[in-house]
């Protein structure tokens, strides 16, 4: 999987901006998991949307109180079996459970490496995404190794990448507030796009 080529310093930020940095990395993986929801009819989308909004609730107001294994139970039930569907999108909706539930695991644990696998696997959906894409592409032709290089450079995982970055700088210089969880939503979503391109 392409990684940063100098991972983010995550351990430099507080629990609260690790926290609200992967909640925005999942405003990216959300529509993923509708498309998927929507195109064979299994799982509650809004299920998925609220929990994420329960998130920001308790990181703007901090009183708001999230019980998460009951949340962790419910998302349990969304979760599509891959081996079910004969349909790309199974992945990436299952990228977005895998990160949800490591956002609310790390929150009701106050784990940071747990936290920090909401990064890993949005940049895991965007690789696994042109794997497909490129693969499709080269088909047609003798040689259909896909070079790891590729993928690295696709503008869409450069994308993904530069996304990151612009999102940790500007939670790092932001203080704890509801203002902050604002801004960083609003840049997650300011390319009307998810994280593999597909426009909200």
């Amino acid at each position: 999987m392409p990684i940063l080529s100098e991972p983010l310093p995550l351990t430099n930020l507080s629990l609260w901006q690790q926290t609200t940095f992967a909640a925005a990395l999942l405003e990216r993986m959300l529509p993923n998991y509708q498309i998927f929801s929507q195109a064979v009819d299994f799982g509650d989308f809004k299920l998925l949307r609220n929990q994420l909004d329960l998130v920001w609730q308790r990181l703007s107001q901090g009183k708001i109180k999230i019980n998460f294994s009951v949340q962790l139970e419910k998302l349990e039930d969304e979760i599509p079996d891959v081996d079910n569907y004969d349909f790309f999108g199974v992945y990436p909706a299952l990228d977005t459970c895998m990160a949800l539930g490591s956002l609310l695991q790390g929150m009701q644990d106050k784990d940071d490496e747990t936290i920090a696998n909401v990064s890993l696997l949005s940049q895991s959906s965007v690789s696994y995404y042109l794997e497909i894409l490129l693969a499709s592409e080269l088909e047609q032709q003798d040689d259909i190794v896909i070079n790891q290089l590729d993928i690295e450079q696709h503008p869409l995982m450069l994308w993904e990448i530069a996304s990151q970055k612009e999102l940790f700088e500007l939670i790092k210089h932001s203080n704890e507030s509801q203002q902050t969880c604002q801004q960083l939503k609003a840049l997650a979503l300011s390319e009307g796009l998810s994280n593999l391109g597909i426009e909200l």
